[in-house]
C-alpha cells in the first residue's frame, strides 16, 4: 500500500494538471482576435461542408471538432491526412474549407496535404500550437493554440495542448452557431435519439398528467380528503383550483408532512391552509428542456410542476420522473 504522503503527491499532481490545462484554455481565449472572425466568414461564405484534419492526438481533437460542428449547424467531415492521397480527396467539393489541427505544425502528412487542398481551392484554417511552424506559414487563417507547457510532470504528453486546441475548435463552432442563428429547436432535430434532443423536441403537453390523472381540489378540501386524493393519484403534488378552474396554489407531499409536523390538530386544516400560493408553473407548449431548467436551476429542486394555460387554468402536473423516463402519447415527428 502506498504511504499517505505518496497519495497526497498523486492528488497534488492531478490538481496541478487540471490547473495547467485550465490556464492553457484561459490564455487561448485571451488570444482570440480577428482571425477567428475571418475563419467564421470563410466558412459562412461557402455553402458546402467543412473538412477537418489532423494526425495522432490532434486527429482525435479534429474528430471531436467535426462532431461539434455537425451538431451545431455546420456540416463537417473528418479527413485522415494519410488517406487523403489514396482516394479520400474525392470527398471535396471545390471551395470546401479545411481546418487543420496540429500541435507542432510540422507534420509531414499535413504539409504534404496542403498542395492537394490548394488544387481544390480550399481555404485553410489552422488551429496550431506553434505559430512559427511550417504549417502556420501556409494557412490562410491561423488560430493560436499554443501552450506554456503540457500538464504532465515531464512536459511530454499532449494534455494541455490538446485541451487548448479543442477549446479553440469549440470557440469556432460556437461562433458559427451564433452567426447562423442556430436555435435550440434545430439542435433538437440534430439529436433526435438522446435525452437532450428528446427534451428539446417534446412538449410538456405530451409528457404531463392531465386533469383526469392529476389531483385537482378546491381550496376548502379537508386535509383528510386531500391525503386520500393524493394517495389515489400519487404524482407528488395536487393542484388547488378555484371554481373557474384557475390555479390557486400547489401542494406537494412535503407540504403534507410539514403540516403534520406543525399542527397537533389537523382536523380543521383545509387545502388553502397548506398550499403554496403563486407556485412555479409551466405552460403546456413549453419544451421538457425548459421544464427541467425550471425544476432544477433553483436553490431547492422541484419534483413536480403544475401545468397552466395562458389564462392560469390548471391543466395537470408534470413530474421530474416524466421528463427523464418518457412522454405520454405519440412520439414527436422524427424521434
Amino acid at each position: 500500500m502506498a504511504e499517505e504522503a505518496e497519495k497526497r503527491e498523486w492528488l497534488a499532481a492531478a490538481r496541478a494538471a487540471m490547473e495547467i490545462e485550465a490556464r492553457a484554455v484561459t490564455q487561448a481565449a485571451a488570444r482570440l482576435n480577428g482571425a477567428l472572425v475571418r475563419a467564421v466568414e470563410l466558412i459562412l461564405a461557402h455553402p458546402g461542408k467543412v473538412l477537418v484534419t489532423g494526425i495522432g492526438k490532434s486527429g482525435h481533437v479534429a474528430r471531436k471538432l467535426v462532431a461539434t460542428l455537425s451538431s451545431t449547424g455546420t456540416p463537417a467531415v473528418f479527413l485522415h491526412p494519410a488517406e487523403a492521397a489514396h482516394g479520400d480527396m474525392g470527398i471535396y467539393t471545390p471551395g470546401d474549407p479545411t481546418v487543420l489541427v496540429s500541435k507542432n505544425g510540422s507534420s509531414a502528412e499535413l504539409l504534404s496535404l496542403v498542395p492537394l487542398l490548394r488544387d481544390f481551392q480550399s481555404p485553410l484554417i489552422g488551429i496550431l500550437g506553434a505559430t512559427s511552424s511550417p504549417l502556420a506559414a501556409l494557412v490562410d487563417v491561423l488560430l493560436d493554440a499554443t501552450v506554456e507547457r503540457e500538464a504532465d510532470p515531464h512536459n511530454l504528453a499532449p494534455t494541455a495542448s490538446a485541451m487548448a486546441a479543442q477549446a479553440v475548435g469549440d470557440a469556432l463552432a460556437i461562433a458559427l452557431m451564433r452567426a447562423r442563428g442556430f436555435t435550440a429547436e434545430q439542435f433538437g432535430r440534430y439529436h433526435p435519439g438522446g435525452q437532450l434532443g428528446r427534451n428539446l423536441r417534446t412538449s410538456v403537453r405530451q409528457a404531463m398528467h392531465g386533469a383526469g390523472e392529476a389531483v385537482m381540489v378546491p381550496p376548502e378540501t379537508s386535509f383528510k380528503e386531500l391525503i386520500i386524493a393524493m394517495t389515489r393519484l400519487p404524482l407528488g403534488g395536487a393542484c388547488v383550483v378555484t371554481a373557474e378552474g384557475r390555479l390557486a396554489g400547489f401542494i406537494t407531499d412535503g407540504d403534507l408532512r410539514r403540516a403534520l409536523a406543525h399542527h397537533d390538530d389537523i382536523r380543521g386544516l383545509r387545502a388553502a391552509d397548506i398550499m403554496t400560493a403563486n407556485p412555479v408553473t409551466i405552460g403546456p407548449d413549453a419544451s421538457l428542456a425548459s421544464a427541467l431548467e425550471r425544476m432544477e436551476r433553483r436553490a431547492s429542486q422541484i419534483s413536480a410542476l403544475p401545468v397552466v394555460d395562458d389564462d392560469g387554468r390548471a391543466l395537470g402536473i408534470l413530474r421530474l420522473h416524466d421528463v427523464y423516463l418518457g412522454f405520454r402519447g405519440a412520439a414527436p415527428a422524427g424521434a
